[in-house]
């Protein structure tokens, strides 16, 4: 659908005003809210995502082409609601403790909320019982975590290891990333899933529901 391919272009152009527009132009043309979201809002932060893989696009891109899909996002949300569209799962996603970088779980965030999770963001420099503690108040699915500096790695095996000194290993499923990050660690701590970055983050998490 031709309106569905502009809201596309519009968020992976960074177009903020322009992809308001449109939404709202869908809208009043009767679209289905979730086919903007899939194939509009989604689809576009895909193509802006594929682009940060090749190395075309670097985070400030990203986090431009963020702000548009919000911009429609928070158009559609209402309507969205509305149609019945039901939550893929519930994910407690934070930083570890000693960590303030938050740029990329923000993405991560944005992604997982735009592919239909619930996502109950703690932040940054977040404790590791924090994140289990929410996670059985909320009755989460999935715990993630990230971190970019190597220093705080270790919180991510202290998770693991505290979910099962608390008798919980088996109620929440564990994904990990970050720039130091990767798949022989997340093997070696006892993680369920590993993501390279914000885009694979989604398949992982679906992968893992």
């Amino acid at each position: 659908m031709e309106i569905l391919e502009k809201v596309a272009e519009a968020v992976c152009k960074m177009e903020v005003d322009e992809t308001a527009t449109l939404i709202k132009e869908a809208l009043a043309a009767g679209v289905d809210p979730q086919e903007i979201l899939s194939n509009g809002l989604i689809k576009g932060m895909g193509k802006a995502g594929q682009l940060f893989e090749e190395q075309e696009y670097f985070v400030s891109e990203l986090l431009l082409c963020s702000d548009a899909m919000y911009s429609g996002l928070e158009i559609l949300q209402p309507f969205i609601k509305n149609s019945g569209s039901l939550s893929k799962g519930k994910i407690v996603i934070g930083v570890v403790e000693g960590d303030t970088h938050d740029i990329g779980k923000n993405i991560v965030k944005i992604m997982l909320e735009t592919a239909s999770f619930e996502v109950i963001d703690l932040g940054r420099d977040v404790p590791m019982n924090k994140f289990i503690d929410k996670a059985v108040e909320v009755g989460a699915n999935m715990i993630a975590l990230s971190t970019l500096m190597t220093t705080t790695m270790d919180g991510m095996e202290k998770l693991v290891k505290l979910l099962k000194e608390r008798g919980l290993r088996d109620k929440f499923k564990v994904i990990v990333g970050g720039g130091p990050v990767s798949q022989s660690f997340a093997d070696k701590i006892g993680a369920d899933g590993y993501s390279i970055n914000a885009f694979a983050a989604v398949r992982v998490a679906e992968s893992l529901v």
